[in-house]
């Protein structure tokens, strides 16, 4: 079933469309044996173009040029697949990752904020990141607030996840190009687009629910009121994740979004025990 998963994704079927199916009829198998039935009758043209591409796939090729791009696969029915994200009501099929998957199975904090912040996000991560050591710091891999979480956890000697919103061919932005790099040899960078997908501005907030759903809880620090980090943190409390925000100068429109969610019941951090509380560590 895993060949035809992989075709699937290739097709352009996307993790919704195959959750549908897979709510509706338990597997995947009805789709290639009624292949006729569905082209026929599909009313739609995009459905009916993704079944077309799926005739013409091999999985075989697939395979070795994913292993020619150095390019991994975890597939939700196998054991080294994250369990934490199978927990989740959209978990991916399949997983791309560059790096070590076992990253993936260990306790883990997502570490999120604004693309634009201020010297007080660098901060935090300085007076925390020391305790927070034990746990393995996921996040997305942009400018800002994901790169500083990432690197200050490496600066650390800790262990750090990127998730993408794209293909593990492409990289967006350039200016974490080095980061990814290296994380892709010694850490874990996932992704659940097959490689050739390019960046589409929808398919990031799509992403955040895997970098909530990668963790056992998310840490906001920096957030203005309209932010993709509060996204993260609203599906985080949707996959019955910790939340906590890290309170900002209340003149401060960077921390705008974080100081709100405090009000409406996230948990306050002034320092990393009020994370560690909640893990076994």
């Amino acid at each position: 079933m895993n060949d035809l998963i992989l075709k699937l994704i290739y097709a352009g079927f996307t993790t919704k469309q195959l959750h549908q199916y897979y709510r509706q009829f338990g597997c995947f198998d009805f789709i290639s044996e009624k292949y006729e039935m569905l082209l026929r009758e599909g009313k739609d043209e995009r459905l009916s173009s993704k079944l077309r591409a799926l005739r013409t796939l091999d999985s075989g090729q697939i395979r070795q040029k994913l292993s020619r791009d150095r390019i991994q696969t975890v597939f939700y029915n196998e054991p080294d697949y994250p369990a934490l994200l199978k927990e989740i009501y959209d978990f991916p099929f399949v997983l791309f990752y560059r790096g070590d998957i076992k990253l993936a199975q260990q306790q883990a904090l997502a570490i999120v904020g604004g693309r634009e912040r201020t010297d007080y996000t660098k901060q935090v991560l300085k007076r925390m990141m020391p305790e927070l050591k034990p746990l393995t710091i996921v996040s997305g891999l942009a400018k800002g607030t994901d790169a500083d979480a990432h690197l200050s956890a490496l600066e650390h000697g800790g262990r750090t996840i990127g998730v993408l919103g794209f293909g593990h061919l492409h990289h967006y932005p350039s200016e974490t190009a080095l980061l990814r790099r290296h994380m892709e040899e010694h850490q874990l960078v996932v992704s659940e687009y097959p490689p050739f997908a390019g960046p589409k501005t929808w398919q990031f907030p799509e992403r955040n629910r895997l970098i909530s759903g990668l963790a056992d809880g998310v840490l906001v620090i920096e957030s203005k009121k309209r932010s993709g980090s509060l996204i993260t943190l609203d599906q985080a409390l949707d996959q019955n994740r910790n939340v906590y925000c890290i309170p900002g100068p209340v003149t401060s429109p960077y921390s705008e979004g974080s100081n709100l969610r405090i009000c409406e019941g996230a948990k306050m951090c002034l320092e990393a025990r009020d994370i560690l509380e909640d893990f076994i560590v």
